[in-house]
């Protein structure tokens, strides 16, 4: 029984300073970057908060990745929150971009992600109608090519009874 306590406790140990040696070099990134909204259309502004750098903390955005640039975030109305805002370029191309934000005073880092899509959630349109492959549809173009394949299908299906029943009776074919 010590023998399985310790090896449990080791491995236990041994979990831990590897989650120890993973934590991340800068010393920060303990917060969330919000990004509002989430999704947006080329031309679009977005709103970044953060509560990471403190009540009367400032941070400078990087929007970089989306084409929009270097922003600042001040403290807001809001109990120790920084809030800023940049405008999307309209030559943004659709794509998951990270917005980073980085706090004064200090070494915290946070990012969140920005989706840049062609046209708005609530606007997305659903494609409609058949795929044209070349092979058919489940149901063929209408009732009447559906009926006509079924029987043809039934023929085969009796022909093939019926040929493997005279072979099997020695008749031959």
């Amino acid at each position: 029984m010590r023998r399985t306590a310790r090896l449990l406790t080791g491995t236990a140990l041994a979990v831990a300073a590897a989650g120890l040696a993973a934590a991340p070099a800068y010393g920060g990134g303990t917060g969330v970057l919000q990004v509002y909204p989430s999704s947006v259309v080329p031309g679009g502004q977005v709103t970044v908060n953060t509560a990471a750098c403190g009540d009367k903390g400032t941070a400078t955005g990087d929007a970089g990745a989306v084409g929009a640039g270097t922003f600042t975030l001040a403290p807001s109305t809001h109990q120790g929150e920084a809030i800023g805002q940049f405008r999307v370029p309209a030559s943004a191309q659709p794509g998951t971009y990270e917005i980073v934000a980085k706090c004064a005073e200090g070494t915290k880092q946070v990012t969140g992600d920005l989706v840049v899509a062609l046209s708005a959630a609530h606007e997305q349109v659903q494609p409609r109608g058949s795929v044209k492959t070349g092979v058919g549809g489940a149901l063929g173009p209408g009732p009447v090519q559906t009926a006509a394949g079924v029987t043809a299908l039934a023929v085969a299906a009796a022909g093939g009874t019926w040929l493997l029943h005279r072979r099997a009776r020695g008749d031959g074919i």
